[in-house]
């Protein structure tokens, strides 16, 4: 059974730093494709950051291009997020999925296998 566990999340100012993580058990297979959404209260989910192992190619929305970078460590089994030059529209809570094949920054309820999320909070 494949578990994403998310944590790193919490309070910042706004132009201030967190770094989240992902830790995957269970998943064989040795590619994979996975990716970082959010979600704030009343708004869509929103796919920010996409990675595939086949190559380490990566994909970010627009409104966090330049700001967040997503990486990951298949010795640890964990996927991160880099948050740098956090904003207040920022704030939402933030999941990681997973799946074999990449399904793209606009289909993040896609992949196959989805974390319980971590609350960023951005204050100005």
């Amino acid at each position: 059974q494949v578990q994403l566990v998310e944590s790193g999340g919490g309070s910042v100012q706004a132009g201030g730093s967190l770094r989240l993580s992902c830790a995957v058990y269970g998943y064989i297979y040795t590619t994979y494709c996975a990716i970082w959404f959010r979600q704030a209260p009343g708004k869509e989910r929103e796919g920010v950051a996409q990675i595939y192992s086949g190559g380490g190619s990566t994909t970010y929305a627009d409104s966090v291009k330049g700001r967040f970078t997503i990486s990951g460590d298949n010795a640890k089994n964990t996927l991160y997020l880099q948050m740098n030059s956090l904003k207040p529209e920022d704030t939402a809570m933030y999941y990681c999925a997973a799946d074999y094949v990449c399904r793209g920054l606009h289909a993040p309820d896609e992949y196959r296998y989805r974390g319980q999320g971590t609350q960023v909070t951005v204050s100005s």
